[in-house]
């Protein structure tokens, strides 16, 4: 029920408001009680009787303060709340269903959706109606439940960086509960045919009502290189009057620190959807960008990431002989010039004064001889990542290089002379290109069969040629060869870079290779499924919804067809993806893309997302009865001349002061700075709550266990583990975190992400538990697997593996080679060494990197294995008899192992520099 703008949860307790007239009487007749005093002449009066008793009134005003109390008091168990929701929708008591589009698209009103959805099921709790929420851009199965149940996990509800497509919108279909139900659909404001079908059978349901920001979406699609400019163009959803948007450069300055590099301006014209603009920056700021978005949008539509495409790459070309004059097309570097021209920046002349500008690429066409100066300042330039690409030639032919020892600057060692195929001294036909292999840098690249070969430089046969050679002839003699050095690489052509001995400068294949290589950066932002077929692409940074870059080195890797045109998911993340020396990205919007507002039937109801916050009275009211009921003790105590004694003072002041101790500010220190003391007075350690009781119990016991066992055991003395609400409380406190996993658990929200990776990034460690080892080994073969995959996706955790036999984790305290819990699997994955650590020699494991793992995950279920009640016992059984208890055993060493590793590093690999220290004092 409203009255007066103000609704009532029990409104039938009103009705108590009838009985204060009666009331009123009441108290009117009861007076207030008289004051006795001794006094001895009294005695002269006993046994005298008056026939005619008349009792002094209350005052009105006691009566009224009296009215008021219990007024407030009947209003405030009535349950008033200010601006309740009053929308017609919600008159029904069916079950009620929350259908979310949760796309890109929604990430710039996001908090406000959640208030509003907050707000619908507060409403719900009220009219006892169950709830159940689905999100069309990740489909899961659904019940309904309580709708308090499901308000506490909104926290962790975010939405994903894609939009619901028609698979996932079938698979919803599916996925619908049986019966009829009401539904509430929080668009994303952006049209999509997938979703008619779905309509149409909520509608068959029950009542459908769509909530639907009325603020305009915009996008930006993939910036492009045209005519020297970096052109930038911005999509909006709604049409309507002329608006400007400034469009970002972000990226990092000289420094490495992230700045904003450039701005820029573009105008939507009147009804006009695209806006577009272009930035004028030189090759060495292009470089720095790593993002562009549009200013005041939180999306990640509105956010666009350069690639390769964008940064024009710097290529020195040297041959070993000058131009023919009048004779371009034997020009050994007309070709070459030619592919790259469109895409890359080219510098001449001498090679010494070429390698301090720092090219990304060094070309030597049939260049056979280096100085000495030379080739040293081209070692050193391929040691901190160049590319030298070598073309062969009659000079290099003719010369001596890479005979009987393979140069350094070439990939292979080469047989003297040369091979002619196909000419007019030879018996043989032109040769043409084998297929490429699939561990091929080309990979899926078509063939054209008029590319011919009629003479190449051979290869030596050696033991590594195979590993070396990229492209071959179709009678298996190496083509293109490759070798790296330090983090750069030498790649040779056995043939010319111009048409004297092949066909293949004269085809697209050719370009083609050199875009495979890196060489030539392609001139679209968006490379089609042909040319990136048979390759596979590693994530280097991916977006969240939200605009947000996050490490994205822990995800598999990406087939090339389905990045270039497979539709955004779960498994194909918007982002900057890596094949080698070659970066492609893939964002949110395409060159082509269009957004087009939602146009909704007629007949379903569309509401907009703000509503006036409601704001429950009952406390207020509440308190404002208990007020008067003390101030009513006050006045009674006046009135009856108790206040003038010293007891009845002392009693009035404390009256008073109970009436204004909530009003005052409290000299005690707050909780935070209690927890703080406590959580950092002595070594603690910590467990994630995950909302089930029972495991959170198991895990206080679990840390509880080990803490004891470090008590007796080293010279570590913890005190009483703590759980920690990953929103709530801070994390820095804490060396060790304990992290169960369960299926349905809530996900952290961007906040406590953020919180958790500062939390990796100071030194903290995160054991990661999925306690299913005893069933599925660990990985995404379990539902606990899967979840941790999802929890674990946005933290910034380095690559891993399985804890190899030398990990400094089998020795910080105890000398161990397993690892288990109450279960006793293996596959334990920590940070993954160095990939140059080596053995040093008289030492049994390798020279390791310094740092603490910031995660262990495995699936063991160590806290089990730890767990003691309060008296030391075990409190779960571990298999049976003394194997069991052996078991037990080494679960707690692998814990005392892992606190030590956690407080001291690894300090025990430092015993590989002890001979070195030895030697260099001279012991």
């Amino acid at each position: 029920m409203t009255l007066f703008g103000i609704g009532f949860a029990t409104p039938w307790l009103l009705l108590a408001l009838l009985a204060l007239p009666i009331l009123w009487l009441i108290l009117r007749a009861v007076p207030p009680a008289p004051i006795r005093r001794l006094f001895p002449g009294v005695v002269l009066l006993l046994g005298l009787k008056d026939d005619e008793q008349v009792s002094d009134r209350t005052p009105w005003w006691l009566l009224l303060l009296r009215m008021l109390a219990v007024a407030a008091l009947i209003i405030g168990l009535a349950g008033p709340i200010l601006n309740p929701e009053n929308s017609e929708a919600t008159a029904s008591n069916a079950p009620l269903l929350v259908v979310m589009d949760g796309s890109w698209a929604s990430a710039a009103s996001w908090r406000a959706r959640t208030e509003a959805l907050d707000g619908l099921l507060a409403q719900a709790s009220r009219d006892d109606r169950r709830v159940a929420l689905m999100k069309l851009s990740a489909p899961e199965p659904t019940s309904f439940q309580a709708a308090d149940d499901l308000r506490a996990r909104l926290v962790g509800l975010n939405p994903d960086p894609w939009e619901p497509r028609a698979a996932q919108i079938d698979r919803a279909l599916t996925l619908l509960p049986d019966g009829g139900f009401d539904t509430y659909w929080m668009s994303d404001g952006l049209a999509r045919d997938s979703r008619e079908t779905l309509l149409s059978e909520l509608d068959s349901r029950g009542t459908v009502t769509v909530f639907q920001a009325g603020q305009t979406i915009l996008g930006l699609a993939p910036a492009r290189f045209e005519d020297g400019n970096i052109v930038l163009t911005a999509k909006r959803a709604q049409t309507g009057s002329e608006r400007e948007v400034t469009i970002l450069a972000q990226g990092r300055d000289p420094a490495g620190n992230p700045a904003i590099l450039a701005r820029a301006n573009a105008l939507f014209e009147a009804d006009a959807n695209e806006a577009e603009t272009a930035l004028a920056l030189p090759s060495e700021l292009r470089a720095r960008i790593t993002r562009f978005e549009i200013e005041g949008n939180r999306s990640a539509g509105a956010t666009t990431l350069p690639d390769d495409s964008l940064r024009r790459r710097e290529v020195a070309l040297m041959a070993g002989r000058e131009d023919r004059e009048g004779l371009q097309l034997l020009s050994p570097l007309h070709y070459l010039e030619k592919a790259l021209e469109p895409s890359a920046d080219l510098l001449t002349g001498a090679l010494l004064d070429m390698i301090p500008a720092n090219p990304d690429v060094i070309a030597l066409a049939d260049v056979a001889t280096l100085g000495a100066a030379e080739e040293e300042a081209i070692l050193d330039w391929l040691e901190e990542g160049g590319i030298l690409l070598r073309f062969a030639g009659p000079r290099l032919a003719a010369s001596d290089v890479s005979r009987d020892e393979e140069d350094p600057l070439m990939p292979v060692r080469l047989r003297a002379g040369g091979r002619s195929v196909g000419g007019a001294m030879s018996w043989g036909e032109p040769k043409s290109l084998a297929a490429f292999t699939e561990d091929s840098p080309f990979f899926g690249l078509d063939i054209p069969p008029d590319v011919t070969i009629s003479a190449q430089v051979m290869a030596q046969p050696d033991p590594a040629l195979a590993e070396r050679v990229i492209a071959q002839l179709s009678d298996g003699t190496p083509l293109v060869t490759r070798k790296p050095v330090g983090q750069g690489q030498i790649i040779l052509f056995h043939v010319t870079a111009n048409a004297e001995w092949s066909s293949l400068p004269l085809s697209g294949l050719f370009v083609q290779m050199l875009e495979r290589l890196a060489i030539a950066a392609g001139t679209s932002a968006e490379p089609t499924a042909e040319e990136l077929a048979g390759t596979v692409w590693q994530p280097t940074v991916v977006l969240d919804a939200f605009g947000s870059l996050s490490d994205g080195s822990t995800l598999p890797g990406v087939a090339g067809e389905d990045l270039a045109d497979a539709p955004l998911s779960a498994d194909l993340r918007p982002g900057l993806y890596q094949n080698q020396d070659r970066a492609v990205s893939r964002n949110v919007l395409s060159a082509d893309a269009e957004l087009t507002p939602a146009v909704w039937p007629s007949d379903i109801r569309v509401e907009g997302l703000s509503r006036s916050e409601e704001t429950p009275l009952a406390g207020f009211l509440l308190a404002a009865a208990i007020a008067l009921l003390l101030v009513d003790i006050v006045a009674s105590l006046f009135l009856s001349g108790r206040l003038s004694r010293p007891r009845g003072v002392t009693a009035a002041g404390l009256l008073v002061a109970a009436l204004l101790l909530p009003g005052m500010p409290a000299q005690a220190q707050s909780q935070e700075d209690a927890f703080a003391l406590a959580s950092t007075a002595e070594v603690t350690f910590a467990h994630v709550v995950t909302g089930d009781d029972r495991l959170d119990q198991v895990a206080q016991a679990g840390l509880r266990g080990l803490s004891e066992t470090l008590f007796f055991r080293t010279s570590v003395e913890p005190a009483d583990p703590v759980a920690v609400n990953l929103e709530t409380d801070e994390l820095a406190f804490f060396p060790f975190l304990y992290w169960p996993i369960t299926p349905d658990q809530p996900t952290p929200s961007a906040e406590a992400y953020a919180k958790l990776n500062t939390y990796l990034r100071s030194g903290g460690m995160i054991l990661f538990d999925t306690r299913d080892a005893d069933i599925a080994r660990f990985g995404t073969g379990s539902p606990n697997g899967r979840k941790l995959q999802q929890l674990a996706a946005p933290l910034d955790i380095p690559p891993l593996e399985p804890i190899p036999a030398d990990h400094v984790l089998t020795r910080t305290f105890y000398l161990i080679q397993d690892f288990p819990g109450r279960h006793s699997s293996q596959d334990v994955w920590v940070e993954a060494s160095p990939p140059d650590a080596e053995l040093v020699e008289g030492m049994p494991f390798r020279n390791l990197n310094d740092n603490v793992t910031p995660v262990v995950i495995g699936g063991n279920d160590w806290a089990s294995a730890w767990a003691m009640d309060r008296q030391g016992n075990p409190l779960y059984p571990i298999g049976r008899g003394y194997s069991g208890e052996r078991q037990r055993e080494i679960a707690y060493r692998f814990g005392v192992n892992l606190v030590m590793h956690v407080l001291t590093g690894n300090y025990k690999s430092d015993q590989v520099h002890v001979p070195a220290l030895l030697d260099r004092l001279g012991q």
